[in-house]
């Protein structure tokens, strides 16, 4: 009896042991999380300009904030869950980068057991991570239009004909009327089925030539609306593509988005409507000329050289890369660019490069990747490698397209996931 009373008090003194270690892993945790949960909520702060108009921009974050309010976050959420945390033991690991994404959290204590105190430790990682596994498609690809799309309703589009539906929507909010997107952008694939169940061409455009396969069409609703856009839609560029179809608007600031002459009639734009307000206007032109050229988001090139360079087209890094889109010599001369410093080629050459590796690899993220780490890291793995540079480098640029208005599905605020 004795033996059975000591080895249930063992193990009664060892269970207990465990259940506070298992409290204080799940409060080191939790702690991780708020940091994380802190720099996704102000990641796109550090790229806001300091200086707007001559006056200091409030919405700015220096590096060090964002860091010590990350740190914060750890402290509080500590505090609240019974953790004895001390500053020291919040880092920032891969923090060398100008926006890191990866916290983690160390906390050393006391467990009482016989005999006395055992120390122990619990250790928690967590980052922000570039989207994965989102059951929508980040990207259109096949015929037609080739890239991001962002989702209004759940309805897929292209990015600025979705930042363009935003200002049509809220001012027709303000007139106390409601706009809902039935349908959006339609691979050929998608068309083919809608063909089929209603063979008329003059309601349902044949595979191939509907212009829902460039992103820049909406079927918009409901009927008691069609009234104030067909008085309001011009205003942001939408117009009524047929006579007979009163809900089937396209944007027209777009160099696709005019349809055939038997189908209707549309305007075709330049794509500067596309083109974030962070780009200097001397490089504008170039970038809505390589995003019409190559099919691609304005924004993501632009968030791009400004993660590359900075839009500084002299700039030259440690490792070799040039200009302003950052080329290392082998890939210019792959791309056949000749001088690296010549702003229009090189913008040209990154157009050409990331429509060639959005072909390859599917999505915004692992574009971004492997024009970062190379395709080869990239395709190794089919991930986005575990390299803290390139990790920064996705999330930086991902917020900076979120920034612009374009997002892809579940970026915008990044996904917060515990590590280790």
């Amino acid at each position: 009896m004795f033996v059975v009373l000591l080895g249930a008090g063992v193990l009664a003194a060892l269970g207990g042991a465990l259940a506070q270690k298992g409290r204080l892993q799940r409060a080191t945790d939790l702690a991780a999380l708020s940091a994380a949960r802190a720099m996704r909520d102000d990641f796109d702060r550090l790229f806001e300009p300091p200086v707007i108009d001559g006056r200091l921009n409030p919405r700015h974050l220096v590096r060090a904030d964002y860091l010590a309010r990350a740190r914060g976050a750890a402290l509080e959420a500590g505090r609240h869950n019974g953790l004895d945390l001390a500053p020291g033991g919040v880092s920032f690991p891969g923090g060398g980068s100008g926006a890191p994404v990866r916290v983690e959290v160390k906390v050393k204590d006391r467990l009482p057991a016989r005999g006395g105190d055992v120390p122990v430790e619990a250790t928690a990682t967590a980052e922000l991570s570039p989207p994965g596994g989102d059951p929508l498609r980040l990207e259109a690809s096949g015929s037609g239009y080739t890239g991001p799309l962002a989702y209004r309703q759940g309805k897929p589009m292209r990015p600025d004909v979705a930042r363009a539906f935003d200002r049509m929507e809220a001012a027709a909010h303000a007139d106390g009327v409601r706009l809902i997107v039935n349908s959006g952008y339609r691979s050929d694939a998608e068309q083919a089925k809608l063909f089929a169940a209603h063979p008329d061409p003059k309601w349902v455009a044949p595979p191939g030539k509907s212009l829902h396969r460039w992103g820049t069409e909406l079927d918009l609703g409901p009927a008691s609306a069609y009234g104030w856009l067909a008085r309001n839609a011009g205003r942001f560029h939408f117009v009524q593509r047929y006579e007979w179809e009163k809900w089937h608007y396209g944007y027209s600031l777009n160099p696709r988005s005019t349809p055939e002459p038997v189908r209707g009639a549309g305007l075709p734009g330049d794509g500067r409507s596309a083109v974030p307000a962070f780009v200097p206007a001397a490089y504008a032109e170039p970038i809505a000329r390589a995003a019409s050229r190559w099919n691609l988001s304005a924004s993501l090139l632009a968030a791009q050289l400004y993660a590359e360079s900075g839009f500084d087209p002299h700039a030259v890094s440690p490792a070799g890369a040039r200009g302003i889109a950052q080329f290392m010599p082998g890939t210019a001369r792959a791309y056949g660019l000749r001088d690296p410093f010549d702003v229009t080629a090189a913008i040209q050459a990154q157009g050409r490069l990331m429509r060639d590796l959005l072909r390859r690899f599917g999505t915004v993220p692992l574009a971004l990747a492997a024009y970062n780490a190379g395709a080869g890291a990239v395709a190794g793995c089919g991930c986005i490698p575990p390299y803290a540079e390139t990790r920064a480098y996705v999330a930086r640029v991902l917020a900076l397209m979120g920034q612009a208005g374009e997002m892809v599905p579940g970026a915008r605020g990044l996904e917060v996931r515990l590590v280790s």
